[in-house]
């Protein structure tokens, strides 16, 4: 990936990044002195941050309910753009959003006005002319592939994808292919079975409520290890 100037990144205003349409839904802010209490919705961002060969890396930002974050990163101007997606988790102080990433790299954001600023590799304002800011838009998540790792279990004809990453648990687009590397990975306690993979996220209705769920969704075969976990 072209060397990007930056080592961190920035989110929009507490109240526009947490809260809802609906003002009764919107969260009050607490003390600096204080965590505050998170109140997460879907929200994305995009803006074009300084790259030091290249003539800018545009970048979106995804942050989702459930508490994960999609960040998909493009070289402008070079004769092979770089893309690439990282994903992870994110939680709230009061006066910042940290992410972490599936390897337990920080990168750091702050309210600026309806949008975010990227803060440095500890949290603090990056002194500069260059733009550092990510707008508020409505955008899809990205298709860029990624590298994933998790517990993957398909029972009653459905499957899901336990993150190791994370931690947390997605329905995952289940496919013939994974369905029988499957049976054929685990035994017949129908535990899961750890499954390393190329595959990118999408949201998807919950067929019992209706509202849209994370899912992951397979863009390579899996390669299943009977037998190992996460820290394997």
């Amino acid at each position: 990936m072209k060397k990007i100037i930056f080592s961190a990144v920035a989110v929009g205003t507490l109240l526009s990044l947490f809260g809802c349409n609906n003002p009764s839904d919107s969260v009050r802010m607490a003390p600096e002195t204080q965590a505050a209490e998170l109140k997460p919705m879907q929200q994305s961002f995009r803006g074009v941050l300084p790259c030091a060969d290249c003539e800018g890396i545009e970048t979106s930002l995804f942050l989702e309910k459930d508490g994960t974050w999609v960040m998909n990163e493009r070289g402008i101007g070079a004769k092979m753009p770089d893309v690439s997606a990282s994903w992870g988790s994110w939680a709230r102080t009061a006066d910042k959003l940290v992410l972490t990433d599936a390897r337990g790299n920080k990168r750091y954001f702050r309210p600026d006005g309806e949008g975010l600023e990227m803060l440095d590799q500890e949290g603090n304002p990056i002194e500069s002319a260059l733009n550092y800011r990510l707008e508020s838009v409505q955008t899809q998540l990205p298709k860029t592939p990624m590298a994933m790792k998790g517990k993957y279990m398909y029972m009653a004809d459905a499957a899901t994808f336990t993150d190791c990453a994370t931690g947390r648990t997605f329905i995952f687009d289940n496919n013939i292919q994974m369905e029988r590397a499957y049976s054929q990975a685990r035994d017949q306690s129908m535990q899961p079975v750890l499954v390393k993979l190329e595959a990118h996220f999408t949201l998807t209705p919950n067929p019992d409520s209706g509202e849209m769920q994370m899912t992951v969704v397979p863009d390579s075969d899996g390669r299943f290890a009977p037998g190992k976990d996460c820290n394997d």
